[in-house]
């Protein structure tokens, strides 16, 4: 196990973890400078009063931000949008495949494009939120927007475009100075900022009597269940044994040896619920611009916690579990390299029929998978309308927090894992 007591002793990660402290400082501070234009008081009763419908989840993954209407109320999710509709473009079109395959020049073009899908997005979202709230009303009927008009839109489209943007940045020197993914980062942030806020706000509704210290109780043991499943899967291999028998490489001779193809249970990640999320909201967001009776209605079909919400949900997370998995796992290319190197499965003859294996042990892992993944994201919806959660627990903010702390924590295992070998050659050399 992996000793974190010298953690600060290595100038290398103190220097990339202030770094990465700055920058989450740089971010919040940000998410608090409010776009002109909007009464953010009104605003932000209107999202407390909505904490379990899309206005709520919006702001959960702003960081807050949509409450007061801040520059960066957007968010980093279209940059993530654009990412991921690039990567699934990359199955489709041979030219991305390419780039693709080009290393390390490839991949700065690919991110080229990503910046200006990210853009695009931004641009469209941006217009779609202004407008959105220009007919916004809160308490008593008092209106949300105090600055109406085209210039409005205008104005605040740009304002979180930009915000995006700047996000985006700082996301990329996180990267590439701090510790760990910036951009994942942002959005650990983001959802962690407003834990704080939860529990206090949790607490108090104990103290009013609306909440039973049992129901407490029990959600506290539900969340800790529900983070240790977390875990527990996105740590879980399916370890295929691969066999490669004594052969002679030039004038070496290599023996027999015995290796394995790790396969996670859930390889596609967080993307099927952010994917599924999207679609869902995209009515309840179309509802908000466009004043059309039918549209209204399948909103309201669809709203966030009920039964029909939930039904196509979990077949959104199912659906983009496999499509995602298929993109990001080719068993034929797999199964190719292993026969090129000379490596088998035990058992199963190489070629085609190792890829066939290996697709049927991948499709058995990822229908576990979408279970996992469904679980995890309705728990959430069923928590605020049973026991009156007074915030988004559970679904893709906890994946997403989980796996973040787990990729940051396996990178300073990698820095102090350097260290510790930079040392022992020293010594050596001595």
């Amino acid at each position: 196990m992996q000793d974190y007591s010298n953690m600060f002793n290595v100038p290398e990660l103190n220097k990339r973890l202030f770094f990465t402290f700055i920058m989450f400082v740089v971010f919040r501070l940000a998410a608090h400078i409010p776009t002109p234009g909007v009464d953010t008081h009104v605003l932000a009763t209107l999202v407390n009063q909505n904490q379990s419908t899309a206005l709520g989840l919006f702001n959960l993954f702003s960081g807050g931000a949509i409450s007061n209407f801040s520059i960066v109320s957007l968010g980093i999710m279209p940059y993530i949008s654009a990412a991921i509709i690039l990567e699934l473009f990359t199955a489709v079109s041979p030219e991305l495949a390419k780039l693709k395959k080009e290393g390390e020049s490839g991949r700065r073009k690919i991110s080229e494009y990503t910046r200006y899908l990210t853009v695009i997005i931004s641009l469209l979202q941006g217009i779609g939120i202004a407008i959105g709230l220009q007919s916004m009303h809160g308490p008593n009927n008092a209106p949300v927007v105090i600055w109406h008009g085209i210039g409005f839109i205008i104005f605040a489209d740009i304002t979180l475009t930009t915000g995006t943007v700047f996000l985006m940045w700082i996301g990329e020197q996180i990267t590439e100075r701090g510790i760990g993914n910036g951009i994942s980062l942002i959005i650990f942030a983001g959802i962690i900022a407003r834990l704080p806020a939860a529990i206090g706000n949790t607490f108090n509704l104990v103290s009013s009597g609306d909440m039973s210290i049992l129901a407490l109780l029990l959600i506290f043991v539900v969340v800790i269940g529900v983070i240790a499943l977390i875990i527990f899967v996105e740590l879980a291999q399916r370890r295929v044994t691969v066999q490669y028998p004594r052969r002679m490489v030039g004038k070496r001779l290599y023996n027999a040896q015995s290796s394995y193809i790790p396969l996670k249970i859930n390889v596609s990640g967080v993307i099927p619920p952010i994917f599924a999320s999207s679609i869902m909201l995209f009515p309840a967001t179309i509802a908000k611009v466009i004043n059309v009776p039918f549209i209204q209605k399948i909103s309201n079909w669809l709203n966030p916690g009920g039964t029909l919400y939930n039904v196509f949900y979990v077949i959104l997370i199912f659906f983009f579990a496999y499509f995602y998995t298929s993109i990001a796992f080719n068993p034929r290319d797999v199964a190719d390299n292993l026969k090129k190197n000379g490596g088998f499965i035990p058992g199963i003859r190489p070629g085609k029929y190792t890829a066939d294996f290996l697709d049927w042990i991948l499709t058995r892992l990822t229908f576990v998978g979408g279970i996992y993944l469904s679980f995890v994201c309705v728990l959430p919806w069923i928590l605020m309308q049973h026991f009156s959660v007074p915030f988004y627990f559970g679904g893709t903010a906890v994946l997403i927090v989980v796996q973040v702390a787990l990729d940051t924590i396996m990178q300073i295992q990698a820095h102090l894992y350097m260290r510790n070998y930079d040392g022992f050659l020293k010594k050596g050399g001595k």
